[in-house]
């Protein structure tokens, strides 16, 4: 089944902007998740959630985030769960980095 036109569709494609890291797709090096210099490493925590919510506001189809938190965890897993309000509708989604 193909995810389009609908919520399910615009928060596949935030989760797809939220996992690619910034110099890894080879036709635009600048495009990315900047994790080396904003999301992992000490320090990084009054910076990363404002980095991750522009990755999803600048979302071809997202309008506007809902809800949002984030949890860094004890194995230093980042898990970010998100509303989000799309031209379609609202959808939830959950990513771990």
């Amino acid at each position: 089944e193909f995810l389009v036109n609908s919520p399910a569709a615009v928060a596949q494609a935030v989760r797809t902007r939220l996992l690619l890291a910034t110099e890894e797709w080879f036709l635009d090096q600048a495009e990315g998740t900047p994790y080396s210099t904003g999301i992992l490493g000490t320090g990084t925590q009054p910076i990363y959630d404002q980095i991750i919510q522009e990755r999803i506001l600048n979302t071809v189809g997202v309008q506007a985030i809902v809800d949002y938190a984030s949890v860094l965890n004890s194995s230093r897993e980042l898990i970010v769960a998100a509303t989000i309000s799309t031209v379609y509708g609202e959808t939830t989604l959950r990513v771990a980095f």
